[in-house]
């Protein structure tokens, strides 16, 4: 009931990310219940219900990823001091933010069920039922055990992964900022921290005052580089070599993919998929490299402000930027392989893309939501201090642009790279 009534009290934009949460989780048990109706409809045919199968497997960790993120970023499951002095401590509220992920993904599968069922025929009274009965085996029954595995899968592993990535980290305070990938104190200045070093009265102490001096002697300990960025490039590399090894083999067996897509090698398949993960695994390395490029030579206190911000959202932000690169790397791949010719996507193709797509690019904006919301005191105390608004959002766009610079370089070269072996 807590779980339902901290879902209920929520501020409308959390609301709306549990919709798209919902939404997604929805698209997915559809896609995963039209390969059951596949593999129904087909019985001869195991191995394409079971490649089916497996290319549902991209949504699925698109939705999970993404309601993760949804997740991490809700206040009102965030570890307080007036819930812990009722009992109700980071442990449990960590286990009501797995229960609100599962309700949130659970009436997603809810809701791909009812259109299943409309669109087979079997609920009828509404436009369009019976609408795909051909394609969904409407003439024979429903395996019910199938059914509720099936719709289970992504409401099961989003409340796992958000209970592990929330849990409470070992050694955290009783009110502790403890969640696990969640740093205490992430910024550079602690709330409270500004205004003792820079006096009482918010201004910036004489060279000779003590706090001055102590400031000068105890700076700003370096924040520790992500440790993902060799592995990132190794299998960003591994990955390339093994798509342009696949594809000059000989003629290798192809893997036909479902939906109206061109099959190829499993060898260049795999090595996108080595591809894709190198790139998640390097975006926390890159974006900490972009924040010391920015303070490398010479800077201002813009540069410092921008630099050091994207050093401390290096790894909240760096992973969705990897995960968006390899999607994009990967459509532009595509976009490459049939240039010059019309392709007849299926619908339910169309449906998967939409959901990997949209899952990253959400999850992104989440995760950018939840670094802003990590700079909230940092930029309070810099607002007391007399910084001006407009040099913050002048730092916020530094930023920006500074990823973009890299980023958008770094996935086309990979997504060049990627179509060589599709297109040669």
């Amino acid at each position: 009931m807590l779980a339902l009534r901290l879902a209920r009290g929520a501020h409308p934009l959390v609301q709306f990310r549990r919709l798209l949460v919902t939404a997604a989780s929805a698209g997915t048990g559809f896609l995963l219940l039209c390969t059951l109706g596949y593999a129904m409809a087909h019985p001869g045919a195991p191995a394409g219900s079971v490649l089916r199968l497996t290319w549902c497997l991209a949504p699925a960790a698109a939705t999970v990823y993404f309601a993760v993120a949804v997740a991490r970023t809700d206040p009102g499951t965030r570890p307080r001091p007036g819930l812990s002095a009722i009992g109700l401590g980071p442990a449990r509220l960590m286990a009501y933010s797995a229960v609100t992920t599962a309700l949130s993904c659970g009436l997603g599968s809810l809701l791909a069920l009812l259109l299943f069922l409309h669109l087979r025929g079997d609920l009828t009274g509404m436009p369009f039922d019976g609408a795909a009965s051909g394609l969904l085996a409407a003439g024979r029954p429903l395996p019910l055990p199938g059914i509720l595995t099936l719709l289970a899968l992504v409401p099961l592993a989003a409340s796992l992964a958000s209970a592990v990535v929330l849990r409470p980290r070992p050694g955290s305070g009783p009110y502790g900022g403890g969640r696990s990938g969640e740093p205490e104190q992430t910024e550079g200045t602690r709330p409270g921290e500004a205004g003792d070093a820079l006096g009482d009265q918010g201004h910036y102490p004489s060279p000779g005052h003590p706090d001055a001096v102590r400031s000068a002697q105890h700076p700003a300990p370096p924040l520790p580089t992500p440790g993902g960025l060799p592995w990132g490039v190794a299998l960003l590399a591994a990955g390339l070599a093994i798509e342009t090894y696949g594809s000059r083999s000989g003629p290798a067996p192809g893997l036909a993919l479902p939906g109206g897509l061109t099959g190829g090698p499993a060898a260049v398949l795999a090595g996108w998929l080595l591809t894709a993960v190198g790139l998640a695994l390097a975006g926390p390395g890159i974006t900490h490299l972009c924040g010391w490029l920015l303070q490398a030579v010479r800077p201002g206190a813009l540069r410092l402000l921008a630099g050091r911000g994207l050093q401390e959202e290096g790894r909240r932000v760096g992973r969705p930027l990897g995960v968006m690169c390899a999607v994009a790397s990967g459509a532009y791949a595509l976009a490459t392989l049939y240039a010059g010719v019309r392709p007849s996507f299926g619908p339910l193709t169309t449906l998967g893309g939409v959901l990997v797509v949209g899952c990253a690019a959400a999850t992104l904006a989440t995760s950018a939501v939840e670094a802003r919301q990590a700079r909230a005191a940092t930029t309070a105390a810099l607002l007391r201090l007399g910084a001006a608004p407009r040099a913050l959002r002048s730092a916020a766009a530094l930023r920006v642009g500074a990823l973009a610079a890299v980023f958008g370089p770094l996935t086309w070269g990979v997504a060049e790279l990627a179509a060589i072996p599709l297109t040669g």
